[in-house]
């Protein structure tokens, strides 16, 4: 593993969110959901596309707050622009687990 200095680490935006719409995404080469998430004012609403079909439904996501790196540059994925990297942990299956505050926290807060 390769070891990072805390100067690069803080360059990476990781902000709470709240999920506030969840559709299909037949298009996806991988069952994936189109999110939308809001990250409060300062960084507003963003969406992505999110692989996390295996383990949770549309419902379950909708209102969840998620963590996402959000200064990643816009990502072309099919027809759709994705504009943040939601975070979660593989499984051996490769499902993956969302990766969430332990507790309710602003919109927009940084991880850090």
């Amino acid at each position: 593993m390769e070891e990072i200095s805390w100067q690069q680490f803080e360059m990476v935006e990781l902000r709470t969110g709240t999920i506030i719409e969840v559709e299909d995404f037949p298009e996806a080469r991988t069952p994936a959901y189109k999110v939308k998430v809001d990250f409060g004012p300062e960084i507003g609403i963003k969406k992505s596309s999110a692989q996390v079909t295996d383990l949770y439904s549309k419902e379950d996501l909708l209102g969840r707050q998620i963590i996402g790196v959000v200064n990643f540059p816009v990502k072309q994925i099919g027809p759709m622009r994705s504009e943040f990297l939601l975070t979660g942990f593989y499984q051996e299956d490769r499902s993956v687990v969302l990766a969430v505050p332990e507790r309710a926290v602003q919109n927009g807060a940084k991880l850090g």
